[in-house]
């Protein structure tokens, strides 16, 4: 697994962010890039479980290790959802457990800059590289509308 970076300064206060962030009506919205449809089940409390879902029902089981709200979200990937059922021992499961997402926000120059953070996987880091700017560029521009 590799770790990637990305960061982007937005005109909104860090609690506008964190609310398109999180939101279930926003939160589809800005992953589309990297499924349409996608959502997630979640009280987004510190301990909770995810379901990271697209529109098939299929994606990723995690957790939710941290949760300091409008400064920081970390998420850790503990399995995937194939064909209704959780599973770990999938070869395609293997590679993302224990993979994270952080997610920094911090008050800067009158707005606030996003620092994400995430685990990929090899075989994946064309199609982040070029997702994550996207939808980063949707969470700029639902938090500056």
């Amino acid at each position: 697994m590799e770790k990637m970076h990305y960061t982007v300064h937005i005109n909104a206060t860090p609690h506008i962010v964190w609310d398109v962030l999180w939101d279930e009506d926003s939160y589809p919205l800005w992953t589309a890039p990297f499924s349409e449809g996608s959502r997630a089940e979640t009280d987004w409390k510190k301990g909770s479980r995810v379901l990271f879902l697209n529109k098939n029902d299929e994606g990723m089981v995690a957790e939710i290790v941290d949760n300091v709200p409008e400064k920081f979200m970390s998420i850790r990937h503990l399995g995937m959802i194939l064909k209704g059922k959780e599973t770990v021992d999938d070869p395609q499961a293997k590679d993302w457990v224990g993979a994270q997402e952080n997610y920094e926000l911090k008050e800067e120059n009158g707005g606030t800059r996003l620092n994400v953070s995430v685990d990929i996987v090899a075989e994946y880091k064309d199609f982040f590289e070029k997702a994550w700017p996207q939808a980063l560029g949707v969470v700029k521009s639902l938090s500056e509308e």
